[in-house]
């Protein structure tokens, strides 16, 4: 069941960067138990339950955290808990009755994870916002996109999965291991916006030695350069390719039959333009498919540009299973992958309460005190 089997974990249910987190640890196999609020379908976008798949691989439990009862159900919780994590503005939770240190008194070795966009404090730490607002602020959002237009929003990868997720998982998971040696638990500041500028040190990095244009579309990773580009083909799909090293260049028009474009001259940008009209006219002679058979074997740096009908149906990821069908829905596997403790998906989305008497029992509550707390209102009215 993953390298986290045994790990005990409470995500108080949110939107985007907290759903992402939980399904992240529970693929790996921690024992992850999502409290949603009573009477409160999901949270989400909208979506039916079952297509909600971030929610997958774990249980919800309906708590109403605004109950006297519910704020003890969840510190009772928390005291067999390695983890919990939480995705509201800062001050929410220490209103509610539920801050690190409350928690933390209960369980010292507790490790506690907020994710936010600002961070926990700072000018713009209560101010509202989604992905791209700190993607924007990170330097991010500034760099992606054509050069004569406004800046593309790369979906909510950036900050929302990428910034808040990936490195909210992450420090989770680096606290619990130093837990495991000091006893200790602490509490982790997960920013978007911090993430998200952490994704960029590359681009800073190659700004400050003078070989990064402070500009969209001039570089040689932002679509500007002609080997590192997305190209229509004569059906309307796209392929890209990626041929930043001098020998996959080569390979790229070698392969093309380019013949008045020098190898020489990849990297000068005053021949970028010229080149990228060469390019964009060969790739617009043949299908998109007819590319990829051209272009298999070859050393160049090739991939089809697949949409999200396609993308399950490639064989490479047919061969890896990167796509898995649960309970009838095609979605992502669990990543990354272990040789010996193998991730997987158990189950799909669960609803919410449906669970609540199995999970309680699992985590330490006595069928009285479950009683006890029900009709105390913990779990909503009964």
């Amino acid at each position: 069941m993953g390298p986290l089997q045994g790990i005990r974990i409470i995500e108080v249910a949110g939107i985007g960067p907290t759903q992402f987190c939980g399904m992240l640890l529970a693929d790996m196999g921690a024992s992850v138990i999502r409290v949603v609020r009573p009477g409160l379908e999901d949270v989400g976008v909208g979506l039916p339950e079952e297509f909600n798949l971030m929610n997958r691989n774990r249980p919800a439990i309906a708590i109403d955290l605004k109950s006297a009862a519910g704020v003890e159900a969840l510190l009772k919780l928390s005291e067999s808990a390695d983890a919990i994590f939480e995705g509201f503005r800062p001050g929410v939770m220490e209103r509610l009755g539920l801050g690190p240190d409350v928690c933390r008194f209960r369980n010292k070795r507790l490790v506690y994870g907020r994710v936010t966009g600002w961070g926990q404090e700072g000018p713009l730490a209560n101010t509202v916002g989604h992905d791209a607002n700190y993607a924007a602020l990170s330097g991010a959002l500034g760099a992606i996109g054509e050069k004569d237009s406004g800046p593309t929003i790369p979906l909510n990868l950036v900050a929302d999965f990428g910034g808040g997720a990936a490195y909210l998982a992450m420090g989770i998971l680096a606290a619990l291991l130093e837990a495991s040696r000091s006893g200790e638990g602490q509490v982790i500041d997960a920013a978007m916006v911090d993430g998200a500028a952490s994704m960029m040190t590359l681009f800073y990095g190659m700004h400050a030695g003078g070989i990064w244009r402070d500009e969209r579309g001039s570089n040689f990773l932002d679509g500007a350069a002609p080997f590192y580009r997305s190209y229509r083909t004569s059906d309307g799909k796209f392929v890209v390719v990626c041929a930043i090293e001098p020998h996959f260049f080569a390979a790229l028009l070698k392969t093309l039959e380019i013949t008045d474009i020098s190898p020489a001259d990849q990297y000068d940008r005053s021949k970028w333009d010229s080149q990228v009209s060469i390019f964009e006219s060969v790739f617009a002679t043949r299908p998109r498919d007819d590319w990829g058979d051209i272009f298999s074997g070859k050393e160049a740096c090739f991939a089809p540009v697949l949409s999200l009908v396609e993308a399950p149906e490639h064989e490479h990821n047919l061969a890896r299973n990167v796509f898995i069908e649960v309970d009838g829905i095609v979605q992502p596997g669990p990543a990354p992958r272990f040789s010996r403790t193998k991730s997987r998906v158990s189950c799909g989305p669960a609803k919410p309460g449906s669970r609540n008497l199995e999970v309680l029992s699992d985590w330490g509550f006595t069928g009285d005190e479950i009683r006890e707390f029900g009709f105390a209102g913990a779990f909503g009215p009964q």
